[in-house]
């Protein structure tokens, strides 16, 4: 019996698979000048080796500790295939990365991606890496590798996925939280958020669809936006900001709050025995979250330990240096303000809240 591969005459081919190796050629050569732009000291290779090099001593550390960070985009993906709007996951996954390196006082130093989908789209993915390079130059990141992978059978044709790996380095005697230094009294600075980030988006597209408006409408929450472009906000980026505040020498502590809200990340950089007593009423947060509490009728606690809230960084500062941190961040373009204060605590960190949410 003839088999049928044997009856097409030819062999097969793996583009007839489904991978189409030309279009990743494509895709390299469109992405190579972006790598380079994000050239810093200590990364001067170009694409296309085995693996990345970074020479930390070019870089001027002595003796450094590296800090390695993860993420990803997670559900926030779909709104962006359903709308076909890419142009900000890039720096969705860069600062999802860096963010996590710079709160423990390291400087983000290289950056590399993953990219996988089921039929590579050359314009969509270059879109996305377009990103990540603009948000690795503005964290002085360089972007020294990354992997595309076309995967036809395990996502479906539109489907892609992202996934961020960064490292950074910090001098040994200056790695962040230094809890051993903090004190009731300590003062809590919070830092704006520019709205959802990258976290509670399958929540997010739940209230969306329950809601009965399409990401094509015109946003509720916001005028003259539709709604997906509102949702799809870039994530802030911390690193310059983070860096200057570290700088005036008054930061104890650092926190990102990503997935888990204040409630479960800032109790991470702070030492048994002390508490952080935060004032909800001490920010106004953007006007989704309010919709999105509203229009669903989620609890204020939920919404607490499941989005920013408005707060992307929470800093621990003495009550002296507090005015010093804040005008670092408000000096590079972020917003700053108090939020409450370090207080005596039980066996293991928590925060308490007091107040409102102004949704």
């Amino acid at each position: 019996m003839t088999s049928w591969r044997k009856s097409r005459g030819n062999g097969l081919t793996y583009q007839e698979a489904g991978v189409d190796i030309a279009a990743g050629d494509a895709l390299v050569n469109r992405i190579a000048p972006l790598a380079r732009s994000t050239r810093r000291a200590g990364a001067e290779a170009d694409l296309g080796g085995f693996g990345g090099l970074f020479d930390l001593k070019a870089a001027g550390f002595k003796d450094p500790v590296l800090v390695a960070a993860t993420d990803g985009v997670g559900t926030k993906l779909k709104i962006a295939i359903e709308t076909g709007q890419f142009g900000g996951l890039g720096q969705d996954l860069v600062a999802m990365c860096v963010n996590d390196i710079v709160v423990q006082g390291a400087q983000p130093l290289f950056f590399l991606d993953y990219y996988a989908t089921g039929k590579l789209d050359v314009d969509a993915a270059a879109a996305v890496i377009e990103g990540i390079a603009r948000a690795c130059i503005e964290s002085g990141c360089a972007l020294i590798g990354g992997e595309t992978a076309e995967m036809p059978g395990l996502y479906s044709e539109r489907d892609f996925d992202l996934a961020g790996f960064a490292v950074g380095a910090v001098e040994r005697g200056a790695v962040l939280p230094h809890t051993e230094d903090m004190g009731i009294g300590d003062v809590l600075i919070g830092v704006a958020s520019s709205g959802l980030h990258s976290n509670g988006f399958s929540l997010v597209r739940r209230v969306v669809e329950e809601s009965g408006l399409g990401y094509g409408t015109e946003a509720p929450f916001v005028s003259n936006t539709k709604l997906g472009e509102a949702l799809l906000t870039p994530t802030r980026l911390y690193v310059k900001s983070a860096l200057a505040a570290i700088h005036t020498g008054g930061v104890k502590g650092l926190a990102h709050i990503t997935g888990g809200g204040i409630t479960e990340n800032l109790p991470r950089v702070l030492p048994d025995g002390l508490d952080a007593e935060i004032d909800l009423a001490a920010w106004m947060p953007q006007p989704v979250f309010g919709w999105l509490a509203k229009s669903a009728g989620i609890a204020e606690r939920e919404m607490l330990r499941t989005f920013n809230c408005g707060i992307g960084l929470i800093v621990v500062a003495s009550d002296k240096a507090a005015g010093h941190v804040i005008d670092a961040f408000q000096e590079n373009g972020d917003r700053a303000t108090r939020l409450g204060t370090l207080v005596i605590g039980g066996a293991e960190p928590q925060v308490r809240y007091t107040g409102a949410l102004k949704l």
